[in-house]
């Protein structure tokens, strides 16, 4: 198979020069873009940090509370697929805004929730939201700039927002919760979304989409969907019941059962929900594969290292999001300005081997966090290659994951690129999760100390992360491909977004 380059085949198509108000604008219309995404990502952990609260509040018991986050994942994790196809089929313009109305119109009823039930519905259907509004972001990205210069810059934005707003939502939701409530984490997003809604129906450029008749399908609809949130509730409910139990057995067979016969049905459908011909790019299959895997290992991090922040070195939830922060402004700093050159000047393939490398010795590192250790010695050395690392990886897998997208897949293609990352991270908290709690369970029953059994858990948590994203570097080094050098751009064009977002 021939090598894929990072040229799209979006910049074989004519387009008009542009006045600078007409180049404004569409800087204005990525702002909204990653307005509306920062507002989902942001939810996925800025609820972790409220639970305690949320508990002692609505009373939940320690089963149900788990629901106030898989209420959110389980939908978020079926519907991207189907939510991107969706874009392509009646415009992308028209499901970003009909999402993020309905992830605004969902967060203001959690806010206002007063029962457990109310508040587990209002994060499904926040859920639903969050869903349709990411499905179709990447794609809407990458029309907007078809130039490989601008796209670089802009894809570096967005990675910003989808890799740092996990890390400042821990910050958001600390600082909420103590100084308001946890009812403000929620209430928080209803007047941005206002304000996002309005301004994309503003700037955003109309899209009519290809039409239902060219891409309806059914069938393929309810199979996707169906095997993807039940896998996706299979992984989050092995906490409860065991990867071996009958439960997780059955569930997941049957998952894969339904992913299997979707596959089938898209090889023969005369309308296909997800075209194959997405996956004959040998760096977009790969780069989705390596994506996964890398935010299985990677995730591990947000969610293990706070415990370990918390439980271990007894910090709060401020001082929590502070200590997590300067992974956030790496992310930014390497995202929002030396990632897109670097991907400009030498193609994403090389900048994404190095990125993955910092993050596997991040990793490595936090596996030796003593229980008696120092945050400035041992955690924060740490975050820095951790932050760098992503900063690195993120823009560059986007590159190549989006590279052989024409305008009329771009966004089942986002789609993909969407559940791929909620995929890889529900199975690897699942997972390193288990492990670290048994290796805990372990060391308890040997008599060891509580700090120093949660410390070795954490540990082995991080450094089979690790492992992982050492698998994920040895996998892209051998099945990507470097885009030919005379195609590539030797400079990035500063822009007006990226200028202010590094400010």
């Amino acid at each position: 198979m021939t090598a894929v380059t990072n040229r799209a085949p979006l910049e074989g198509i004519p387009v008009r020069r542009t006045n600078s108000s007409a180049q404004t604008s569409r800087w204005s219309a990525l702002a909204v873009l990653c307005a509306g995404q920062l507002m989902v990502i942001l939810d996925g952990t800025v609820v972790s940090v409220a639970l305690p609260s949320i508990q002692q509040s609505l009373g939940f018991s320690p089963s149900g509370l788990a629901w106030v986050v898989n209420a959110y994942l389980v939908p978020f994790g079926g519907l991207l697929l189907l939510a991107g196809r969706l874009g392509d089929l009646v415009g992308r313009k028209r499901v970003f805004i009909a999402g993020l109305g309905l992830f605004t119109a969902a967060s203001l009823l959690c806010g206002v929730s007063q029962a457990p039930a109310v508040l587990l519905a209002s994060r499904f259907v926040q859920g639903i939201g969050g869903a349709v509004t990411s499905a179709v972001t990447l794609g809407m990205v990458v029309t907007l700039f078809p130039q490989p210069k601008e796209r670089a810059k802009a894809i570096g934005v967005y990675s910003f927002v989808q890799s740092a707003g996990g890390s400042l939502g821990l910050l958001a939701g600390g600082a909420l919760t103590q100084t308001i409530s946890w009812h403000w984490i929620f209430f928080v997003n209803v007047p941005i979304g206002i304000v996002a809604v309005l301004a994309a129906r503003r700037v955003l450029t109309p899209e009519q989409g290809v039409g239902l008749r060219r891409g309806t399908d059914v069938v393929g609809a309810l199979l996707v969907t169906s095997a993807l949130m039940l896998g996706v509730y299979t992984i989050v409910e092995t906490a409860g019941h065991g990867w071996t139990s009958p439960h997780t057995l059955s569930f997941g067979a049957v998952a894969l059962a339904l992913l299997l016969a979707f596959v089938a049905r898209q090889a023969k459908a005369p309308h296909p929900l997800l075209p194959l011909r997405v996956f004959r790019s040998r760096n977009v299959s790969g780069a989705m594969g390596i994506q996964a895997l890398m935010v299985a290992g990677m995730f591990s991090f947000q969610f293990l290292c706070v415990l370990y922040l918390q439980k271990v070195l007894g910090f709060d939830e401020m001082h929590t999001g502070l200590g997590i922060f300067p992974v956030s402004v790496s992310i930014g700093a390497l995202s929002l300005g030396l990632s897109p050159k670097l991907i400009a000047r030498f193609g994403p393939r090389a900048v994404l081997l190095p990125g993955l490398a910092l993050i596997a010795v991040g990793l490595a590192t936090l596996g030796r966090v003593p229980a008696g250790g120092s945050y400035a010695v041992d955690v924060l050395p740490a975050l820095l290659p951790l932050g760098t690392g992503f900063g690195l990886a993120m823009p560059a897998l986007a590159t190549l994951a989006m590279s052989a997208a024409t305008p009329e897949d771009s966004g089942i293609a986002s789609g993909m690129f969407n559940t791929m990352q909620q995929i890889g991270a529900a199975f690897g908290l699942a997972v390193l999760s288990t492990l670290a709690n048994a290796h805990t369970d372990a060391l308890l029953g040997e008599g060891a100390s509580t700090a120093s059994a949660l410390t070795g858990g954490y540990q082995l948590a991080f450094r089979i992360g690790s492992c992982l994203v050492a698998v994920s570097l040895l996998l892209a080094a051998a099945l990507l491909r470097s885009p030919a050098p005379a195609q590539r751009p030797t400079a990035v064009e500063e822009t007006p977004l990226a200028e202010n977002a590094a400010h």
